[in-house]
C-alpha cells in the first residue's frame, strides 16, 4: 500500500468534482475546490475521521468495499479505480524490472510490415525495437544510446524551436500528457523498478512542465488514433497509429499506416525507399 500516493491521487480527485455533479447543493460559495471531504466520506458511506486519515496517508490498508464505495463517491472512471486498487495494494503489482527483451516473433514481425512503420516501446517508453520504415519516419534509434532511445525524455528535456515539434508531430502537447499519465499507472505497478523512479525523478525535477502535469493525479489517458507528422524530406504525412499491447512483457507494439492508395501511404512508400537516408535529415 502507497500510503503517500494513495492520499494525494484521493485528493486530487475530490477537488476535481463540485457539489453538484454528485448531486449536492451547491450552497453558499467555497473557500477550496471540490467536494468537501465529509461529503465524500457520506456519499462512501464510510467515517469522516477516516477518510480524513486516507488522504491523510495514516489509514490502514482499505478494503474492496471501501474502495468500491469511494470509486463510485468520486465518480472514478474504470482505469482511474484500477489505479486506486493499486495503489491500495488490493490489486497485483509487479515488483521486478520492467521487461525490456523483445519476443523473437516480434522482431521478425517488424520486418513483415515494410509498408508499416513499427516499433515495440517498455513501459517507460524507451523503444527496445524499431524497422526501416520507423528509422526513415522518426529517427535512427540505432545512433543513440538506450538512454536517448526514450520518447519520454525526448518529448521533455529535449530543446526544441518554437515553431516545431520532436519528429514535427502535431500534438505534441497531448503526446506529453499522455506520457505523464502513463508513467503514473507504469510507476504503480513497478514501484521498485530504479528505471522506472529514477525517470519520473528526474522529469519532475528537470522539466516544470511534467511537474506540472504529474501534480494533476491523471490516469486515463485518450487514445491516439492518428498522428500527423512535418516530415523533412516528403511533407505531412497522417497515419492512423494502433497500439497493441503485449501482455507477457508490458510492453507495446506501436504501428502507424495510412490507407491504401492515399497520399500518405504515397510517402511511407517513397520512405521506405529512401530508408536510412531520410532520416539524415530528421531534426
Amino acid at each position: 500500500m502507497n500510503r503517500q500516493e494513495l492520499g494525494m491521487f484521493l485528493r486530487s480527485r475530490r477537488e476535481r468534482l463540485r457539489p453538484q455533479d454528485v448531486g449536492l447543493p451547491s450552497g453558499p460559495r467555497r473557500r477550496t475546490p471540490g467536494l468537501r471531504r465529509e461529503e465524500a466520506a457520506v456519499l462512501a458511506h464510510i467515517s469522516t475521521e477516516y477518510y480524513v486519515r486516507l488522504e491523510q496517508g495514516r489509514a490502514p490498508r482499505p478494503s474492496g468495499e471501501v474502495l468500491a464505495g469511494i470509486a463510485g463517491a468520486l465518480r472514478l472512471t474504470d482505469a482511474e479505480s484500477d489505479h486506486l486498487h493499486v495503489l491500495a495494494g488490493t490489486a497485483p503489482t509487479r515488483t521486478r524490472l520492467h521487461r525490456r527483451d523483445v519476443r523473437p516473433s516480434i522482431l521478425a514481425l517488424l520486418e513483415r510490415l515494410p509498408q508499416t512503420a513499427v516499433l515495440v516501446m517498455s513501459a517507460a517508453f524507451e523503444v527496445l525495437a524499431w524497422n526501416d520504415l520507423a528509422a526513415a519516419l522518426m529517427e535512427d534509434f540505432g545512433g543513440l544510446a538506450p538512454q536517448g532511445r526514450n520518447l519520454a525524455r525526448r518529448a521533455f528535456l529535449e530543446p526544441e524551436r518554437p515553431d516545431t515539434a520532436r519528429y514535427g508531430i502535431s500534438d505534441a502537447a497531448e503526446f506529453r500528457h499522455q506520457v505523464v499519465m502513463e508513467l503514473r499507472a507504469v510507476l504503480a505497478r513497478y514501484p521498485t523498478d530504479p528505471a522506472v523512479t529514477g525517470l519520473v525523478d528526474e522529469l519532475r525535477d528537470a522539466s516544470p512542465d511534467f511537474a506540472r502535469l504529474w501534480e494533476r493525479h491523471d490516469v486515463q489517458a485518450a487514445p491516439m488514433l492518428t498522428k500527423t507528422f512535418r516530415h523533412p524530406v516528403v511533407g505531412q504525412i497522417t497515419v492512423d497509429c494502433d497500439v497493441l499491447t503485449l501482455a507477457d512483457r508490458d510492453q507495446r507494439l506501436v504501428l502507424y499506416s495510412a490507407p491504401p492508395g492515399s497520399p500518405d501511404a504515397e510517402a511511407l512508400a517513397l520512405l521506405h525507399v529512401l530508408g536510412a537516408q531520410a532520416s539524415d535529415y530528421l531534426l
